[in-house]
C-alpha cells in the first residue's frame, strides 16, 4: 500500500511493508527504508540502536535529509562510535532513514522459535470458547451491582418494575404497540376528567355483560382506574409487547391481545356473574403478552432492584421463565384473595389472559414470519 510518506532521496511516495512484529516504509526506486525507533528496538539489539538515538538526542550530528513524515531536516549520525555508516534520524517523528544496505549493519535480536500453528478445528474451538466467555461476562452474574445502561430503566426498577438487561434484538419498529399504548393513554386520561361517570357507563359489568350490544368488552379495555393503574399496565405492554409484536407481526400480535382480554373478561365474569361492580383495564390482554414473552424468550434476563430505603441497593438478574413462574404464583394467590373478597384486583382476568397466551404460544411459537 502506498503511503503519504516521501522518500528523502527520490521524493517519491514510500510503500508500506508489513512484518509480523511491525511496519516500515520502503522506496521502490532507491531501496531506502524509513523505520521507527520502536520497531528497530523490537528487531535489533539495543546495543545497535541506543548509540544512534543517543547521538541524535544530543544533537551530535549535522543536518541531514528531510524527514519522510514531517519534512523537517533530520540529524545525520553514526550508527556507532566506531562505525563509518551514517543514518538520518528525526527526533520529532522517531523515524530513522536507512539507505539501501545500511540496515544490514545492525545486529538482529534473537527471536523466540515460532509457535506451531494449531489445526483448524482447534482454532475454531478456542474461538468459540472465547466468544462464550465474553458472552457470559456480558450477561453478568445473577447478583450484579452494575446498573443498566438506560437511565429510564433505573427509574422503573426503583419503582419496583422489572427491566430487560439483555433485550431481544428487533428487526422492525413496534408500531402496533406504540399506537395501542397511545390510544389507551388518550382514552384513560380523558376518562380521568369524569372517571366515575365514564366507568359506570363503559365499564364491563358482569351482571350486564351484553349491555351496549357487548361494546363494554372493548371500551373497558381502554379505561383505567387511575394514573398508577395506567402507568403500570402501559409499562408492561411497552417493555414486553414490542418483542412479541416483532415475532408475531402486528396482526397476530393484536389478535393475541384481543383474545386474551376477552378470555380474561370471561374468567372475571365466571367468578361472580351477578356482580354489579364495573371492571376496567387492559390487564387481561397484557397478561397474554407477558405469557407469550416468557415462553418464547425464557432465557432473557430480567433485572430487579433490591433496596432498603435509600441506603442499600442491589441488582438481581433472573431468567424470564423463572420470573414468569413467580408471577403465576402471585396471580394464584391474588385469585384466592379476589374470591374471598380481600382484593379488588381481578387476578382471574390475569389468569384467563395467561391461558390465552399459552395457547397462542403453542400455536404460533414457530411462526415468526
Amino acid at each position: 500500500m502506498i503511503s503519504d510518506l516521501l522518500c528523502p532521496r527520490c521524493d517519491l511516495p514510500l510503500k508500506e511493508v508489513r512484518m509480523s512484529h511491525g511496519i516500515f516504509w520502503k522506496c521502490e526506486r532507491c531501496g531506502g527504508r524509513a523505520v521507527s525507533v520502536e520497531l528497530l528496538r523490537r528487531t535489533f539489539t539495543l546495543e545497535s540502536i541506543n548509540p544512534l538515538w543517543l547521538h541524535a538526542m544530543r544533537g551530535e550530528g549535522r543536518s541531514g535529509r528531510n524527514c519522510p513524515a514531517c519534512r523537517r531536516p533530520m540529524t545525520e549520525v553514526k550508527l556507532s562510535d566506531d562505525a563509518e555508516v551514517k543514518v538520518d534520524v528525526c527526533r520529532l517523528c522517531h523515524f530513522v532513514w536507512f539507505d539501501a544496505t545500511e540496515v544490514e549493519n545492525l545486529a538482529p535480536r534473537s527471536m523466540p522459535p515460532p509457535t506451531p500453528e494449531l489445526p483448524q478445528k482447534a482454532r475454531e474451538a478456542i474461538a468459540m470458547a472465547k466468544v462464550q466467555q465474553l458472552s457470559e461476562q456480558a450477561r453478568g452474574t445473577d447478583f450484579d451491582s452494575s446498573p443498566p445502561d438506560e437511565w429510564w430503566k433505573e427509574i422503573a426498577a426503583f419503582l419496583g418494575m422489572p427491566i430487560e438487561f439483555d433485550a431481544v434484538p428487533q428487526a422492525r419498529r413496534p408500531w402496533a404497540t406504540w399506537i395501542l399504548c397511545t390510544a389507551i393513554i388518550a382514552a384513560s386520561v380523558f376518562a380521568f376528567t369524569r372517571l366515575h361517570e365514564i366507568v359506570a357507563q363503559f365499564g364491563l359489568i358482569p351482571a350486564r355483560a351484553m349491555r351496549l350490544h357487548g361494546l363494554t368488552f372493548l371500551t373497558a379495555f381502554f379505561l383505567h382506574a387511575g394514573p398508577v393503574h395506567l402507568i403500570g399496565n402501559m409499562y408492561f405492554l411497552f417493555v414486553f409487547g414490542d418483542n412479541v409484536e416483532n415475532f408475531l407481526r402486528p396482526f397476530r400480535y393484536l389478535a393475541l391481545i384481543a383474545l386474551a382480554a376477552f378470555v380474561g373478561d370471561l374468567a372475571h365474569i365466571a367468578l361472580d356473574p351477578h356482580s354489579q361492580i364495573p371492571s376496567i383495564g387492559a390487564s387481561g390482554g397484557i397478561a397474554g403478552v407477558i405469557t407469550f414473552y416468557a415462553l418464547k424468550f425464557p432465557q432473557v434476563r430480567l433485572g430487579f432492584l433490591l433496596r432498603w430505603s435509600f441506603v442499600w441497593f442491589r441488582w438481581i438478574r433472573l431468567p424470564a421463565w423463572f420470573v414468569f413462574i413467580l408471577w403465576i404464583v402471585f396471580q394464584l394467590i391474588g385469585a384466592w384473595e379476589q374470591k374471598t373478597g380481600i382484593s379488588s384486583v381481578s387476578s382471574f382476568a390475569h389468569l384467563g389472559g395467561a391461558l390465552t397466551g399459552l395457547v397462542a404460544w403453542l400455536m404460533w411459537q414457530g411462526r415468526g414470519d
